[in-house]
């Protein structure tokens, strides 16, 4: 019987244009430097599928009812899948690709540990609706974010917060 092992799952939430994306770009090249095989996990919440290019053969296998679908090429593999993809799936299928820390880019809802980047005042609101947060990035040093939890960095500070994520990250696997 496999053992199934638990991988850290950090979270990086906010709202649109808030820096998220190019935050999970330097934690997945910073954690990459250290050695550590990185999972990326985007959410696509703007409904709909998401833009990707059409893999010809694949996307018509997907469109002919394949429940997954899959190609590779010069050791790149593309999986189309279709199925109730919750997070939690998800995080089990990246598993397979053994990887030891996974950042998930969205998903506000769910548990796991979580970065919010505050880019206005008006962000502000998001800290009462999401869980578990370790750090806040704002983008306006005079924001207040109620700090009592959690770790508050300004977004230029980003040697500091990505040292301290990677620190974090490798500190939990």
């Amino acid at each position: 019987m496999a053992v199934e092992r638990t991988v850290p799952v950090l979270q990086i939430v906010g709202y649109q244009n808030s820096g998220k994306t190019t935050l999970t770009e330097k934690l997945i090249k910073a954690l990459t430097n250290e050695g550590v095989k990185v999972g990326a996990i985007k959410h696509h919440g703007h409904g709909g599928y998401p833009e990707v290019p059409l893999q010809k053969d694949s996307e018509r296998h997907r469109q002919a009812g394949a429940i997954v679908s899959v190609v590779e090429g010069d050791g790149l593999l593309s999986l189309s899948a279709k199925d109730d993809w919750s997070l939690e799936k998800i995080i089990r299928l990246y598993t397979c690709f053994e990887a030891e820390v996974i950042i998930v880019e969205g998903y506000k809802k769910e548990r796991y540990p979580k970065v919010v980047l505050l880019r206005s005042e008006e962000d502000a609101s998001l800290l009462e609706s999401v869980e578990n947060v370790i750090a806040v990035i704002t983008w306006n040093k005079a924001l207040k974010t109620g700090q009592e939890h959690y770790q508050v960095f300004h977004i230029a500070e980003d040697e500091k917060y990505i040292n301290w994520f990677v620190k974090r990250m490798r500190d939990t696997k």
